[in-house]
């Protein structure tokens, strides 16, 4: 299950940070790698940094407003639902 780090107010912007375990390192890496084609839609007001250690995949936004930072974590978990769902279908990855 996802753990959010937290929320707090950074230098006037918002930051957001979220942790999700996976079973394995590779699982979390597939998922990085299923997750991080998507770019924030506006040019500027958020940024999210997508990152692995170990079997845990980090995800940090910063943004100037609460709304931008709902509408993209809201946005975040939806594509993060679907890539669960879709490994779970598939089973585990297979080894290499």
């Amino acid at each position: 299950m996802a753990a959010p780090v937290g929320m707090r107010k950074v230098s006037g912007k918002l930051e957001f940070a979220l942790d999700v375990p996976f079973p394995s390192s590779r699982e979390a890496s597939i998922a990085l790698q299923s997750l991080s084609p998507d770019r924030e839609p506006r040019k500027g007001g958020i940024s999210k940094e997508l990152t692995v250690s170990g079997s845990t995949l980090s995800v940090r936004w910063m943004a100037d407003e609460a709304r931008i930072l709902r509408v993209s974590v809201g946005s975040f978990m939806d594509h993060l639902s679907l890539v669960l769902e879709t490994m779970e279908m598939f089973g585990p990855p297979v080894p290499q």
